[in-house]
């Protein structure tokens, strides 16, 4: 079975430490070679609540597109995370996927996925883990990216965080 390269990204906002550290070890028994970055603190966006953590990690698998998805689900669900209508709301666990390989797709999701451009918290992770990693649709680096975003959008640093 071949091998691909996924990238998610991790947020937390309810128990933070303890939910973040618990996304690294569900991610490690679920997939190979797991890499994460630092871990950042971030505020809401889209709604009032409290801050985030967020972190991005890289993985290997040979699951398909969809199989990932429904681990990433089944990882947030362990974790307490309760699916709502609302798009912008607090949660236990929040795991996406980023990136699979270089695909460019919308079935079963939106690959790679939009807020990578857009959310602060997404792509400085991103910039830290895979800098020279190229986005399979604006074909800069991660890191060009995160030089030529605005960083004045969002509210975002890093913390110190122990993974384990």
């Amino acid at each position: 079975m071949s091998q691909h390269t996924i990238l998610i990204s991790i947020g937390s906002n309810i128990e933070r430490e303890h939910y973040t550290k618990q996304s690294l070890v569900a991610l490690k028994q679920h997939f190979s070679d797991v890499s994460v970055s630092s871990v950042y603190e971030s505020e809401a966006v889209g709604f009032n609540g409290s801050p985030f953590y967020n972190a991005a990690a890289r993985a290997t698998t040979s699951k398909s597109i969809e199989e990932v998805c429904a681990t990433l689900k089944a990882i947030e669900k362990d974790n307490g995370r309760v699916h709502t209508d609302k798009k912008f709301c607090a949660r236990t666990l929040d795991l996406d996927l980023l990136t699979y390989d270089s695909k460019i797709t919308t079935t079963p999701v939106v690959l790679p996925r939009e807020e990578i451009c857009y959310n602060a918290f997404v792509l400085w992770p991103l910039a830290e883990l895979v800098p020279d990693d190229i986005h399979p649709e604006t074909q800069e680096t991660y890191a060009q990216m995160w030089q030529n975003f605005d960083k004045q959008k969002q509210q975002l640093w890093p913390i110190d965080f122990t993974w384990s």
